[in-house]
């Protein structure tokens, strides 16, 4: 036993280094039939590394199926042991911990609802000191990277040397297109902030719907994410949770293959002398911008000096929707996107505002 034991724990580390590293199974374990069928058919694919499969699953609501608990960690195991495969599931507290463990769970990860709790963070992390096992930290469901970054900062204390992360999208007013908005800024930015962590992609999630898994899973991939998590079931339609946004695991052997898979570099004199040519250029553009913002700013202080002089309010609205109007028409003429032209002006007009602040209060 403990030779097989320590042979899985090598194919985990093989799997761990593996780009991309793709990770896939049911949102629920349901049945045993189930889990075992689905591991057994994604082994066949060839391309998935590791089995999930969630046992324990905390619901936004009661009455929604909330896993069939630990009597699912067998099952598991069984389908290791059939294809070979590590397996990992989703823990939430000290004991879901302690029960994974003693099934011989290979990879943990730890959900968005308890990544927003600090304290639910740091029971798993308590049950985790002592132990060597792989665990990816998903975002929070609100666009939050202190809470995501505090997660990643409690697990490592706790001693865990493999951390990953897992960009599942956040909770958004208004979205419309997506489960959870991608927020594909704030992925990037935790990604900048911890290049040493590997990073993964959850489109399930994401997306919410399977009709545009592969086009989100190709933008994570062409933005140098490090694998996927996609799941996966027998019968999609059917499964207790999630059924929008599962596929076959044959759908995800073809997905996988219809993916253009890209590289961070490439051995070419010729490539890195055109980019760092054309980096340059942006370098110099930038720097224009830095020096027109600045200039942008110091009449923005003079116009607050005479609002202050006037006892004038600084915020005019028929001014500011006039400027985004007149932004629209010429942005759309060089080519900018309308969402863009909105970002881009509300910074700068709240940084217009704040120096206008400290006129008035100056």
């Amino acid at each position: 036993m403990e030779a097989i034991a320590a042979k899985m724990k090598q194919v985990v580390q093989e799997k761990w280094k593996k780009r991309p590293l793709i990770i896939s199974g049911p949102c629920s374990a349901e049945t045993e039939q189930q889990v075992v069928e689905t591991a057994v058919r994604l082994h066949k694919t060839g391309k998935v590394d590791i089995i999930r499969a969630g046992i324990w699953k905390p619901r936004t609501r009661p009455g929604s199926f909330e896993g069939i608990g630990a009597k699912g960690l067998p099952w598991l195991q069984q389908a290791k042991k059939l294809t070979g495969l590590p397996v990992a599931v989703e823990v939430a507290a000290g004991k879901q911990v302690e029960d994974a463990l003693t099934f011989e769970v290979d990879v943990l990860w730890i959900g968005a609802r308890t990544t927003v709790n600090p304290f639910s963070v740091q029971e798993v992390a308590d049950a985790l000191r002592g132990v060597d096992i792989p665990v990816f930290i998903k975002n929070p469901i609100n666009p939050d990277l202190e809470l995501w970054t505090g997660a990643v900062e409690r697990v490592l204390k706790a001693g865990i040397k493999q951390v990953g992360l897992i960009h599942r999208g956040f909770s958004s007013y208004g979205n419309t297109e997506y489960r959870n908005a991608p927020m594909w800024h704030l992925a990037i930015e935790m990604k900048r902030r911890n290049p040493e962590l590997i990073f993964i992609n959850d489109p399930s999630h994401i997306c919410g719907r399977r009709d545009i898994l592969q086009e989100v899973a190709q933008e994570a991939i062409d933005l140098d994410y490090d694998g996927l998590i996609i799941e996966t079931h027998i019968d999609p339609d059917k499964a207790w949770s999630d059924a929008k946004q599962q596929i076959t695991p044959e759908r995800l052997g073809e997905m996988l293959d219809q993916i253009r898979w890209r590289k961070e570099d490439v051995a070419s004199e010729e490539y890195h002398a055109a980019m760092e040519k054309m980096r340059q250029q942006i370098n110099q553009l930038d720097d224009e911008l830095m020096q027109i913002l600045s200039a942008r700013m110091k009449v923005s202080e003079k116009i607050g000096q005479y609002k202050k002089d006037n006892n004038i309010t600084i915020l005019q609205t028929n001014r500011w929707n006039a400027i985004l109007e007149r932004a629209y028409t010429k942005g759309e003429k060089l080519g900018l996107s309308k969402e863009f032209i909105t970002k881009y002006f509300d910074a700068v007009h709240m940084e217009s505002i704040n120096h206008q602040n400290k006129i008035f209060n100056s």
